[in-house]
């Protein structure tokens, strides 16, 4: 018997056991190096981010300004025609006098304050969870400040601005959306919700991950987790913080989400009153809906594009047309609701992830798409630490970048090449896509199985 009670002694001098504990505390000091992530280059751009920031606006307006020779806004990866400002009547004295009517600064600063919302919520989590101190030890970066300035340095950010179109604008509504529901802030949801489906009839789906947002909050650790956390810890030794805590996560707040069915049904009402007032003369909204939301879903325009429905739909016969449109455009629809129920408690992750889907299926895609979704993808910098294919996706992404205009070029121009060549890169941008969505949500779902390890152990 020891000094101290045959405890400690038998621990000491059972060596099988002491192994076998200091292998399982080795293998949670890996898990917990996994969370987070090593940048010290993050850091420093956290540290330098405002100098960071005016130096994105500042390269923007000298392009602007002495760009004229680039013709960004005759090129088929930026303008579509959906988003040319040569088939805006509006913008045409904006582009006389040679000024960008967008800006990317505010999407920016609100994609940063997003980040700051779910910072605020995952440290919550973590404390609720007993986590704090132990994924703290790891580096932990502010993702929203990384995420901002992926935005406003993305070269394909950049080109969308200086080239004159409407995918800034786009956007920056998207963005308004998300941040709005973040916040819980009902009117301005439904304000950037109706304007962003109304430019576009894609972000409709959205609203999936906004009724998500604004009910249970920003995205948290599956229920699964906290419910093992009340599971093993006592009443005693369990904290009225975390009992609160734990309630608050679980809880669907219904009456904001009727405060935004109602202020979307305001936001409508108001847009379309003044559309009809504005088009009255012209065919009202009837004309309206089959210029804007027919013309998306029928793809009557096939002008090339980096998407890949152009070269289909020019290629299939007539009598398959219709079978096809239905096919390609339902395909989107399909995807919502498997991911909806897997990731309803990260319901802002759901909607980067519906993002990139859009991004790769639409008919009308362009660069200013993925520079939406790759600067959402910033916020998660910490949980996708482990994403691989990372070095893949970054080269293959920059390669597809610099092969589309030279073999748009090949072929337009200098006649050596064929279709088949600009639509190859579309169809390797379309796969990468494909992989950057499949692997996020693959390191999603590890992340949140390893933090359900750490709290069980």
């Amino acid at each position: 018997m020891g000094l101290f009670g045959p405890g400690p002694v038998y621990e000491i001098l059972d060596q099988p056991k002491l192994q076998a504990k200091q292998a399982h505390c080795h293998k949670l000091l890996r898990l917990l190096a996994q969370i987070g992530v090593a940048a010290p280059a993050a850091e420093m751009a956290t540290r330098f981010y405002w100098p960071m920031v005016a130096a994105a606006v500042g390269f923007r307006l000298v392009l602007v300004l002495f760009g004229g020779d680039l013709h960004l806004a005759s090129r088929p990866e930026v303008s579509t025609p959906l988003t040319s400002l040569r088939r805006l009547a509006e913008g045409y004295w904006l582009k006389q006098a040679s000024m960008s009517p967008y800006s990317d600064f505010l999407a920016a600063m609100l994609i940063r304050a997003t980040g700051r919302r779910l910072q605020m919520s995952r440290n919550i989590s973590l404390k609720s969870l007993d986590l704090t101190k132990a994924v703290n030890n790891s580096a932990n970066v502010c993702a929203g400040g990384i995420a901002s300035l992926i935005y406003l340095w993305n070269p394909w950010a950049i080109v969308t601005c200086v080239g004159s179109c409407t995918s800034p604008i786009e956007n920056l509504m998207v963005v308004i959306m998300i941040y709005g529901a973040c916040s819980r802030l009902a009117p301005l949801a439904a304000f950037g919700y109706v304007l962003a489906t109304h430019l576009s009839l894609y972000p409709a789906i959205l609203i999936v991950p906004v009724i998500l947002l604004l009910g249970y909050g920003p995205d948290a650790p599956p229920s699964k987790v906290f419910l093992l956390k009340s599971s093993s810890a006592s009443k005693s030794d369990m904290s009225e913080y975390d009992k609160r805590t734990s309630l608050e996560v679980q809880h669907f707040s219904w009456m904001t989400v009727v405060h935004f069915i109602f202020w979307l049904f305001i936001w409508s009402c108001y847009v379309l009153l003044l559309s009809s007032i504005i088009l009255k003369k012209v065919g009202g909204l009837n004309e309206m809906f089959g210029k804007t939301y027919g013309f998306i879903l029928t793809v009557k325009d096939l002008s090339p594009n980096i998407g890949v429905l152009w070269y289909f739909f020019a290629e299939v016969f007539d009598f398959f047309r219709s079978f096809f449109l239905i096919v390609f455009n339902m395909n989107i629809i399909f995807m919502v609701l498997p991911l909806a129920i897997r990731l309803k408690h990260r319901p802002c992750f759901l909607a980067f992830v519906y993002t990139a889907i859009i991004a790769m299926l639409k008919s009308y895609p362009s660069a200013g798409d993925s520079a939406l979704y790759l600067g959402l993808l910033g916020l998660f910098a910490n949980e996708l630490a482990e994403m691989q294919f990372t070095f893949f996706l970054f080269f293959g992404y920059i390669g597809v970048s610099l092969l589309s205009p030279v073999m748009h070029n090949l072929w337009i121009w200098r006649g050596t090449g064929n279709a088949n060549f600009y639509f190859a890169t579309g169809l390797a941008y379309t796969c990468l896509q494909t992989v950057l969505v499949v692997e996020s949500v693959g390191s999603m779902i590890k992340h949140d199985r390893k933090l359900r390890l750490l709290v069980t152990s």
